[in-house]
């Protein structure tokens, strides 16, 4: 599996990044999870026939701000969206005028999936709530015998360690600097995420998500990748354009 981060902020684009998206080519398929700004970077990665598989966590519009560059794509099989019960009638809602090109109008055939707990796909897949301040999804793929987990927007939480169990990557958030002492409710600070890629023996992590007002810098996001390395050595702190392979 070839992992690239498209976007890594969360909230809203800087100069250091967009809005969240990551990229994973497999030798069978394209998954693409969420679709913040960094959504619109994947058109250029795409480049072969294979299946295109975009997994939305939750609804907040840093996360599907990047549909709204559909009109630039033109895939010959499509996009297969996946997105939680309750959250498909709220999407397509939002893929309509007024706020941005109905579907009916691209180019690229968009398919919806419902994902219930029970839906059949072509690669080891699990799902689990995360919390969070609406109701957002982790995910968890296995294919080719690695397996990434995804889990963006979420406190810590037992089901953030159960996706994180032995995955060749941990994808995880971390909107929340080192060291800070407020309440956690529904964020990651860089030290509780590696806690938690250490007790569920993830392989190695990477931090993403970061809050574009606490982090400022790259030097801020070093800092973080600093703070989590101390506590799960190797960690890492994502930017648009990092490239993973496991």
């Amino acid at each position: 599996m070839r992992i690239t981060f498209l976007g890594t902020n969360g909230w809203y684009d800087t100069e250091t990044g967009n809005t969240p998206c990551v990229f994973v080519e497999t030798d069978k398929h394209y998954i693409i999870f969420d679709a913040g700004f960094g959504f619109q970077k994947a058109r250029n990665m795409i480049k072969t026939d294979k299946p295109v598989l975009l997994f939305i966590s939750h609804l907040h519009l840093d996360h599907i701000i990047g549909l709204h560059t559909l009109p630039l794509f033109d895939f010959s099989r499509g996009i297969d969206i996946y997105l939680p019960k309750g959250c498909d009638k709220l999407l397509k809602e939002f893929l309509r005028r007024p706020f941005t090109s109905p579907a009916f109008m691209l180019k690229t055939k968009l398919r919806f999936h419902v994902l219930d707990g029970k839906a059949r796909l072509p690669f080891g897949f699990e799902m689990r709530k995360l919390r969070h301040s609406v109701p957002c999804y982790g995910y968890r793929i296995s294919e080719e015998g690695r397996s990434i987990a995804y889990c963006t927007d979420t406190g810590d939480c037992v089901n953030l360690k159960r996706l994180a169990a032995g995955a060749g990557l941990f994808i995880t958030e971390c909107a929340m600097p080192p060291g800070d002492k407020s309440p956690k409710l529904f964020h990651l600070t860089p030290e509780a995420a590696a806690r938690a890629a250490l007790k569920a023996g993830a392989e190695k992590m990477a931090l993403f998500h970061f809050d574009p007002g606490r982090y400022p810098t790259f030097g801020h996001r070093k800092a973080a990748e600093q703070s989590a390395g101390k506590i799960f050595p190797g960690a890492i702190a994502a930017n648009d354009g990092t490239e993973i392979s496991i």
